[in-house]
């Protein structure tokens, strides 16, 4: 998702206010105190690409590249499998970033609860696309802050 595309989708949600996709998600920037489930779900997603990134150096095709549709519209149907994926991941990274990914991971695990929702509408989709989008982004300028210094 691009930068534009996720603009278009905050200023739609910020016109047409929807309880399945609340302000707090329509923060500018990345916001780490959302409780929104399918918010979280998107962030849970990016860090989750992000373990596989890290464990492959140089991998051309994500999960993004084919569970990202899934992930946005039944997520319990397809976050386990990713969940398991992420684990063997998970074991190719030094401990430290290893610990760092595992600790992220429980974190939002803690905010979506104790299941993965079976289906998410338009609404809630366009906020999992906007938690992906925002922790993407997120990740993409501590990367390139750690870079320039």
């Amino acid at each position: 998702m691009t930068r534009g595309k996720a603009a278009i989708i905050k200023a739609y949600y910020l016109r047409n206010k929807s309880g399945d996709c609340p302000e707090e998600v329509l923060k500018v920037g990345l916001n780490e105190e959302c409780t929104n489930v399918p918010y979280t779900l998107g962030r849970l997603f990016a860090v989750l690409e992000s373990v596989q990134r890290n464990a492959n150096a140089g991998i051309n095709t994500t999960i993004k590249d084919k569970y990202f549709n899934t992930a946005a519209s039944t997520p319990a149907q397809i976050f386990p499998i990713l969940i398991n994926l992420a684990q063997k991941h998970l074991r190719k990274l030094k401990e430290g970033k290893r610990i760092y990914f595992s600790k992220r991971i429980g974190e939002m695990a803690e905010i979506i609860g104790e299941e993965f929702p079976k289906r998410l509408n338009l609404a809630e989709q366009g906020a999992f696309q906007l938690g992906y989008y925002c922790q993407t982004q997120h990740d993409f300028e501590k990367k390139e802050e750690v870079q320039d210094e």
